[in-house]
């Protein structure tokens, strides 16, 4: 069966319970928010404020970031 998770390295502007806001070039005004429940991000190891996102390539899509 093929995955339709991808991972793309983000910067990590914001966060709440439910979203996280992120952007593909660090530019927050260009952020996008990403529901919780639809992905996992984790920290780049050594980088701050670098993060790798995990997500349904159509979610990435639909938002922007691919």
């Amino acid at each position: 069966m093929k995955s339709n998770l991808i991972d793309i390295t983000v910067v990590k502007h914001a966060e709440t319970a439910k979203a996280v806001l992120v952007s593909d070039n660090g530019d927050k005004s260009r952020g996008v928010w990403v529901p919780l429940s639809q992905c996992e991000i984790e920290p780049e190891d050594g980088e701050k404020d670098i993060y790798v996102l995990t997500l349904p390539e159509w979610l990435a899509i639909d938002k922007g970031l691919i």
